[in-house]
């Protein structure tokens, strides 16, 4: 963890690091057995009880979708109590304090976790159901500064650079984690008084989310009432107008800025069609200035863009190698791997252990930990505080262990990431059901 924030942060060799990370690994183990519900029944069901080599800790790994177990039912009928007895099988903190009284919705459930310290952020549930991730007040201090000192790695970006915000704009989930990482790193590389564009577009809270997933699920199932299903696509047109609207006022926003250091954000998705509408404007690279910066976090989240998106993105608002940030992260991780800028990988940094697995998910691949091996990303975040940090992705990726061409030693994971669900059409990681009936048992 000492590492964190050093400009030698990814200067090491998985050899380096392998035997600390292993007792690293077994001291959480023993730290969270008795705290965290789900981790004492995997270690059972598999009967380990210390961690001694990666793979003894494979089969304590979670798969992403146990922060997805809650019976549906809760949130339908409002049974809060039992929400929160769910969210304490996985959970490194008992949710014994949280105060329920007035508590309506999802929304207030959220706030009223957050004042006993439970922070709760949800996935967007952009395939059904949303993840519902607990986090403590140190899992967002790492993140905050762990970002910050990931753009200043993996690019010229500078922390009192006093940029000028811009970018699409776009619904984005409002979360606190969000609003954490985000304010930490306007902070860092924004001017507080330079001007920023307002879309006037109501936040994406987890309440809005979730009421969608579960009104899109009543739909497909034929159960949601005709008047729901009307006040669902009103709500779905008006939203969709405002974002028409808010982005025409974005793109004039900034062409008036195009003299300034920008600092864009935003994803695939929203950016390509931004760029889009500005060069409809007539302007492009030769009209912005050559300093302008990009944060580039996710990747298409199933957006159908052309082959050569990234570059007319990169050629519209003039956007230079030096002053492009990229990460690869997902929500169940306190911490993004910086893609460096000559060898095109994620940089993984000595605290997160990087696991290739088999498809199924049930074993690690016999090649980890040299060369070059394909398959199932999974991953140990040892700065995970609030919740357990091992966790089974969705994703397919190639692991190199050999030094990189921009000099770094770290274990890294080649620019070409998918998820199973969207190329093979399922995602069935073995121990899921045995996870999800626990944890719905005890909830």
């Amino acid at each position: 963890m000492s590492a964190l924030g050093r400009e030698d942060c990814y200067d090491y060799a998985f050899a380096d690091v392998h035997e600390a990370q292993v007792a690293a690994m077994n001291e959480r183990l023993l730290g969270r057995l008795g705290r965290i519900k789900v981790v004492g029944f995997r270690a059972k069901e598999a009967g380990i009880t210390e961690i001694r080599s990666l793979a003894d800790a494979v089969p304590l790994l979670l798969p992403h979708t146990a922060y997805k177990s809650y019976p549906e039912s809760f949130l339908f009928a409002g049974k809060w109590d039992k929400l929160t007895k769910w969210l304490g099988t996985v959970s490194a903190y008992p949710t014994d304090g949280v105060d329920l009284t007035g508590v309506t919705d999802i929304d207030g459930w959220v706030e009223a976790c957050g004042k006993a310290g439970l922070f709760v952020s949800c996935s967007s549930g952009t395939t059904g159901k949303s993840a519902m991730l607990v986090a403590s007040q140190a899992d967002f201090d790492h993140i905050c500064r762990d970002s910050v000192a990931a753009v200043q790695w993996g690019s010229s970006i500078r922390a009192g650079d006093m940029r000028t915000p811009a970018g699409p704009a776009s619904a984005v989930a409002y979360t606190p984690r969000n609003v954490a990482n985000g304010q930490a790193m306007m902070k860092a590389f924004v001017d507080p008084e330079a001007p920023r564009f307002q879309s006037g577009i109501p936040p994406v809270t987890i309440g809005s989310l979730t009421k969608m997933v579960l009104l899109r699920k009543a739909i497909a199932e034929g159960t949601a009432r005709p008047d729901e299903v009307a006040a669902y696509e009103e709500e779905a047109r008006t939203r969709q107008e405002a974002l028409d609207r808010a982005q025409e006022g974005a793109v004039d926003d900034i062409i008036a800025k195009r003299d300034k250091r920008l600092y864009i954000t935003g994803m695939w998705g929203a950016l390509y069609p931004f760029a889009v509408k500005v060069r409809e404007r007539g302007y492009s690279g030769k009209d912005f200035h050559p300093e302008n910066a990009i944060y580039l976090g996710g990747g298409l989240k199933r957006a159908q863009l052309p082959p050569d998106y990234r570059e007319f993105v990169f050629e519209t608002f003039n956007l230079q190698p030096d002053y492009i940030y990229q990460m690869y992260g997902m929500q169940e991780l306190n911490t993004g791997f910086a893609r460096c800028k000559e060898g095109g990988r994620y940089h993984v940094p000595p605290w997160v252990v990087i696991l290739p697995l088999d498809k199924a998910g049930d074993a690690l691949l016999d090649g980890a930990g040299r060369g070059q091996v394909e398959g199932r990303a999974a991953f140990f975040d040892l700065s995970l505080d609030g919740r357990w940090g091992g966790v089974i992705s969705g994703d397919h990726v190639h692991v190199d262990y050999e030094p990189c061409a921009c000099g770094a030693r770290s274990p890294s994971i080649r620019d070409d990431i998918y998820r199973y669900s969207d190329i093979e059409g399922d995602d069935k990681i073995g121990c899921a059901g045995t996870v999800d009936a626990y944890v719905r048992g005890m909830s």
